[in-house]
């Protein structure tokens, strides 16, 4: 690493920016699960006006926790499953191959920053939660991660000023010079209030959001 560059930071959430959301590979979960084409029929961002559910967790109404809960028992029951926590679901679905869910475009973007000496973090609510520790174990790329601090152990939701903090303590470096992206509107809202520089990641554009954040490094 430079002297110009071990002062910065990029810091990821996990699910939606680092992984496709699980909207993107219904197709992957019908096979995996034995579902028909079509069977499964929300979308979320992709098609929030046909997804109430998402629209509550918008609104605020229901936690993101809640709201996959709840895909979690309906997926299950679809399979004659009583599912009651997320990584059951996850794992049906992706755990035969968890590192083909990984967006290519956080692969280009973690070798150049990689390449840049920039420094990277993980803040994610739910990594373990949803994913399960184990699923770790098979993602090489983590490893390549100095900081990953998961509200699943800490119990600190983003956007709670503390969740930002914590990060930012352990990579001993000050607001300013850390790019925050995130998925959700209100994490990146909380991202700001404590002077992070942020992207709101664009799901159906994950291109031109990794492209954001590496202008905002200086890596343009």
């Amino acid at each position: 690493m430079t002297d110009t560059t071990t002062d910065r930071a990029l810091i990821l959430d996990f699910g939606g920016v680092i992984s496709r959301t699980l909207f993107e590979t219904h197709d992957e979960t019908e096979r995996a699960l034995g579902l028909g084409p079509g069977t499964l029929t929300w979308f979320g961002p992709f098609h929030p006006e046909s997804d109430g559910l998402w629209q509550a967790m918008q609104a605020g109404r229901i936690t993101e926790r809640d709201y996959w809960l709840e895909r979690t028992r309906e997926v299950g029951a679809l399979i004659g499953e009583h599912w009651t926590e997320m990584r059951q679901f996850v794992r049906a679905a992706r755990g035969a191959d968890p590192d083909a869910v990984i967006r290519p475009e956080f692969r280009e973007t973690l070798a150049t920053c990689k390449s840049a000496g920039i420094r990277l973090a993980i803040l994610s609510n739910e990594l373990d939660l949803f994913y399960g520790a184990d699923f770790r174990d098979k993602l090489s790329f983590l490893a390549d991660f100095e900081v990953i601090i998961d509200a699943t152990h800490t119990s600190i939701l983003k956007p709670d000023p503390r969740a930002y903090s914590a990060v930012l303590d352990a990579l001993a470096l000050p607001a300013a010079s850390c790019v925050f992206v995130d998925d959700q509107q209100r994490n990146i809202e909380g991202a700001r209030d404590i002077g992070l520089q942020t992207v709101h990641f664009d799901v159906a554009r994950p291109g031109s959001s990794y492209a954001e954040a590496l202008r905002l490094l200086g890596l343009e």
